[in-house]
This record gives structure tokens, sequence and C-alpha cells, in this order.
């Protein structure tokens, strides 16, 4: 009997939905994947997420500029998960306790991690029922401006985005390298030419065509690597900066 089952099938067969029918969520359904999100696994039980639902189409549209993509503001749901150690820091306070601890990196790393499991949690749920995902890394194209669109307080930063709805679209099945490359076992393996090894990758990708440029196949995976870490967005570059000014001590305090 095959171990592969329906969740599993999906899965293997994620892809990413950037065009949306016009067609509301069911409430039930909503409910059902932030339970989901609710009984994610958390680092010490502490729970250090949070999540946003963006309803507001004037905001959706701040979002999607920052992220500069249009779509984004058209997503039926939008979702913004986040990094929160501010509930937690309350609940010390009020509790008649001081410690600098909830604004160290190792929390905020805690808190990150949180909000990325549910974040994938919520998709594996989505699919499971139909829905179409799209991740929004984007968001911290300028994290600065999420944190005062969404009026973060302090101890939150914004993770990732998720934008859910039926999808309107039917993308290829996006190529990825051989697991040979990324799994190894008890120590990392070191290739002596990585260009040999991922040749027929290389080759595979440009038959890729991503729908977001139809008219073209995209260029080979190492020429993409080559292109988006020569070309950093800016504000990319000031986000340990923008987590310093959300509270958190990127700097071990000195005892």
């Amino acid at each position: 009997m095959s171990q592969i089952n329906e969740m599993i099938q999906r899965q293997l067969q994620h892809r990413t939905i950037r065009e949306f029918k016009d067609t509301s969520i069911p409430r039930e359904i909503l409910e059902a994947l932030m339970e989901v999100a609710r009984r994610t696994a958390t680092s010490n039980g502490t729970q250090q997420f949070s999540i946003i639902r963006v309803t507001d189409s004037s905001i959706k549209k701040e979002i999607a500029e920052v992220c500069n993509q249009e779509y984004v503001g058209r997503a039926p749901e939008l979702l913004i998960f986040i990094a929160d150690q501010f509930r937690n820091n309350k609940i010390i306070k009020e509790k008649g306790a001081e410690t600098e601890n909830a604004s160290d990196m190792d929390r905020f790393f805690q808190g990150f991690t949180d909000a990325c499991l549910a974040a994938q949690n919520v998709v594996n749920a989505s699919e499971s029922m139909d829905l179409g995902v799209v991740f929004l890394g984007s968001i911290l194209n300028d994290s600065a401006k999420i944190c005062k669109i969404l009026k973060l307080p302090k101890l939150t930063f914004p993770v990732v985005g998720l934008g859910i709805g039926y999808s309107n679209q039917n993308p290829q099945l996006k190529p990825r390298f051989d697991n040979r490359l990324r799994i190894f076992e008890n120590s990392y393996t070191i290739f002596d030419n990585y260009l040999e090894e991922m040749k027929e990758y290389d080759e595979e990708m440009t038959s890729y065509f991503d729908l977001r440029n139809a008219n073209r196949r995209i260029d080979c995976f190492s020429d993409q690597v080559v292109s988006k870490i020569s070309n950093s967005l800016p504000n990319r570059q000031d986000i340990l900066k923008v987590i310093q000014e959300q509270g958190f001590k990127t700097e071990r305090c000195s005892s």
C-alpha cells in the first residue's frame, strides 16, 4: 500500500498562486485555518507569534505597494504573520517581574520561527481544501513601513505574508534541484564544482515559464542566483536596524 497519502500528494504539487477568483473564502474555512495556526508547535510552548488579517482595501493597497506586487491588493484573504514578544513581555510586567530576556535575539528568533511554522501549516491546510496560496516574503521590502502600516508595537516584527483564495490560474510545477545537493548525512557535503553539479537543473529551469512573465522562459537557476543576490533592495539592507527600532537587542547585554 502506498504511503503517499492525499496530503503529501498535494504538497508535492505545490504551486504559487498569484491570481485568485473574485470569491470570498467561507467563514468556517477561515476559522479552520486559524485553528490550524493556533495548534502549530511553538518554541517552549510560549506561542510567540500573532497574525494580522488585513481586510481594509486601502491597507491592502499599501502593502501591495511595499511588495511591488499589485496582485497582493486583490487577494481575497491577506494574512501577515508576525514575531510577537510584546504579549509575553506584558504578561511578565503584569506578573510584577522584570527581565531583559524578552527582547534578546534568542526570543526574536523563537518568535520568527513560530511565525514561519504557523504560516506553513496554514498553507498546507489551505491547499488541502483546494485553496491557492502565495507566500509574501516581499513584505520585507520595507519592513519599517509594514510596521507603520500595521501599527506594530515594540517587540513585534513582520515575518511573512500569505495571500489566500480560490485559484484563477494553473501554473507549471516549478522545478527544484536534486536532493543530493541539499540533503546530507552526518555532515555537510561540499561539492568541487556546483555549476557542473547543477548543469542538468539549469537546463531544466530554462524550460519553465513563470506566469509573471509568460512571454519568455526564465533564466537558468545559477544566473538567477547571481542576479538576485547582486540586486538587493536598499531597504532590505536595513532590516537589522528596523529589528532594533522595534525594541529587540541584537547584541548580548553586558552582565
